[in-house]
């Protein structure tokens, strides 16, 4: 694989993650917070059947998945999930800068007091690694995971031989210059990271006022988050199968095989998983090929 390439074309892309869309779901019921830890997530209902929990990503709103809730609420019963501090939901006190495991902790707390029986999980991004931590250390709460273009450690994009400890001082500084940018150079900034997550024009605009709206501490805080953990050591311990699903366009300047590599090297410990590459797209899959993620899913929930 040409790991320079990739470092240059996908790493960079994952670096410019703090952007996203917007407000909150349509024809939705609120579940209200029953526990403290609940603060960290709000969760929306729609519909009856089996349960699909969703996920969206970093600063990212629930509503990436309207055109997918729109389907699947025929015949599911689907929680639309947005983490505190994103987009519409306020963000909470956090000095201990940590976004990603205790929402991990809210939602395998809100599956059991919801009494919801081995749920789908469906994670976008950031939200794929949430997905994947929760398989991991609450693997008798989940039924089935789709890890939607997203990697157990995310700094593989940028250093394919990075560990935790390698990747802290980069993380670092990502997560200082995010805190220090000017208003301007934060707009700017969504812009510029939206063109290159969205293939689609028209989706744009929603995704940026999100990345603007959303909380700048807890943005920054997930970055650095996502950028030094590594789950590959935790993939064995997830019981449920999975469905990896990532995007492929040739704009990425990089060969189908190397981008499908990169996946199956990265998921090699776990025990039970499949791929999906869906082309035609950047990061955000299920805005630029609606119809054929929908399908990629029905295929999934079907399994």
């Amino acid at each position: 694989m040409r790991t320079a390439t990739i470092r240059a074309t996908l790493g960079g892309a994952l670096l410019l993650l703090s952007v996203l869309a917007s407000a909150s779901a349509t024809q939705s019921k609120a579940i209200p917070s029953a526990h403290p830890i609940s603060q960290r997530i709000s969760v929306q209902t729609q519909g009856s059947g089996p349960d699909v929990i969703l996920i969206p990503g970093l600063a990212s709103s629930r509503d990436i998945w309207t055109d997918l809730a729109a389907t699947l609420r025929k015949n599911h019963r689907i929680h639309l999930v947005e983490l505190a501090g994103f987009a519409s939901t306020p963000a909470v006190s956090n000095p201990q800068g940590q976004v990603i495991a205790p929402a991990v902790d809210a939602i395998a707390d809100y599956i059991q007091t919801q009494h919801i029986q081995a749920p789908a999980i469906i994670g976008h991004s950031l939200g794929g690694e949430v997905a994947l931590m929760l398989g991991a250390r609450h693997p008798d709460l989940v039924g089935r995971l789709m890890i939607v273009d997203a990697l157990p450690f995310y700094t593989l994009m940028i250093d394919p031989a990075a560990t935790s400890e390698t990747a802290a001082r980069q993380a670092t500084a990502m997560r200082d210059w995010l805190l220090g940018q000017s208003p301007e150079q934060r707009k700017e900034f969504q812009k510029t990271s939206i063109n290159r997550l969205a293939k689609t024009e028209a989706v744009r605009p929603a995704l940026v006022t999100a990345g603007i709206n959303s909380d700048r501490k807890t943005v920054a805080d997930a970055v650095y988050e996502l950028m030094i953990t590594d789950l590959r050591p935790e993939l064995a311990r997830i019981n449920a199968p999975m469905e990896i699903l990532y995007a492929y366009d040739p704009l990425f300047g990089i060969p189908a095989a190397s981008v499908e590599a990169m996946y199956r090297q990265a998921y090699a410990s776990a025990p039970d998983a499949h791929f999906t590459q869906i082309d035609d797209s950047f990061h955000f899959v299920m805005l630029d090929q609606p119809e054929r993620f929908s399908t990629a899913v029905e295929s999934f929930l079907n399994k």
